[in-house]
């Protein structure tokens, strides 16, 4: 038994062969066409899954779907989705009568979410939280091996948690959200600030020019002992502490998983996050350990996790 995954993004949709071991047997993409609007992109959906699949085999047992935006799960339409410039999409329908299979839509987060629940972290943990630090704070939550999407599929916004009310401005337009601290975005800003106000920084030797700033930058000035780089490491990770302290009280995950570019920083970053949290005992003594780890699976997250959505209807 196989399904199909798809990873709808802003640049190119990838699909992929996906078994019951979380494996990718073979992977194809196409660039986004959003230009030509959602009945072109759907097409071209169509064509990925007809050139890797055929719908008459019966191991073939679905498609999964992970989409940027607003997405109602339940009804497989994408209510929202403005970097393709979507409104009131019904994806799965559409699909449907070209592939005749079962279709799963959910939003591109929580599809790697369960993913990485499912087949990336060794696949011991059934209650997680996943955390996606990009642009902006993904975020996906997994119950007992399954997602929880909150009604019509809308929730676990986890990077629109507030936890400044008179803080940095977010994308959502909300102060102080998560996102507003958290994402690559917020720490190359907060990087650029510091290095404004110190000169001498080893921060002005790994990027020159401001506009050369990434994300590893404070990171690895950090590494190599600046103070004014440790500031601002300092500062993400007591933000992002703070997100995770509250997800575990919550939710009380067996683990917090965490992805994005900014966790190519590995050990140096889950370490300083472990002793933070940990000094704070999770918010209260006596509470099953929550693990943090970085997630598996990179880039075939969505393609992964968006099969995994089948496969856990199966089961």
């Amino acid at each position: 038994m196989y399904c199909i995954g798809i990873d709808i993004g802003g640049t190119s949709v990838k699909a992929g062969i996906v078994d019951r071991d979380g494996k990718i047997l073979k992977k194809e993409s196409v660039p986004t066409d959003v230009a030509g609007g959602s009945d072109k992109i759907i097409s071209d959906i169509a064509r990925l899954i007809l050139s890797l699949a055929d719908p008459a085999d019966s191991a073939f047992a679905g498609v999964g779907i992970g989409c940027p935006g607003a997405v109602n799960s339940g009804t497989g339409v994408v209510d929202r989705a403005y970097n393709l410039k979507w409104h009131k999409v019904a994806l799965a329908e559409k699909l449907f009568c070209t592939v005749g299979k079962p279709i799963k839509v959910s939003n591109d987060a929580n599809a790697a979410a369960l993913g990485e629940t499912m087949f990336g972290v060794s696949g011991k943990y059934r209650d997680t939280v996943f955390l996606t630090l990009g642009t902006g704070v993904g975020g996906g939550i997994v119950l007992n091996g399954r997602l929880y999407e909150g009604n019509e599929g809308k929730g676990a916004e986890l990077g629109h948690v507030v936890i400044d009310t008179d803080g940095e401005l977010c994308s959502c337009g909300r102060r102080g959200c998560l996102e507003a601290y958290c994402s690559a975005t917020a720490l190359i800003r907060d990087t650029k600030k510091a290095m404004e106000q110190n000169k001498d920084s080893l921060m002005w030797k790994f990027s020159p020019e401001l506009d050369k700033v990434d994300g590893r930058t404070a990171f690895e000035c950090s590494k190599k002992g600046d103070k004014t780089a440790e500031a601002v490491v300092g500062r993400f990770v007591m933000y992002l502490g703070e997100g995770i302290l509250n997800f575990a009280n919550i939710f009380r995950p067996q683990a917090v998983i965490l992805g994005g570019g900014v966790c190519a920083q590995g050990d140096y970053l889950i370490s300083k996050l472990k002793d933070y949290c940990m000094e704070r005992n999770y918010g209260f003594a006596d509470t099953p350990h929550v693990d943090i780890l970085t997630a598996k699976l990179g880039n075939d997250a969505g393609i992964i996790g968006a099969a995994g959505m089948i496969f856990a209807e199966l089961d």
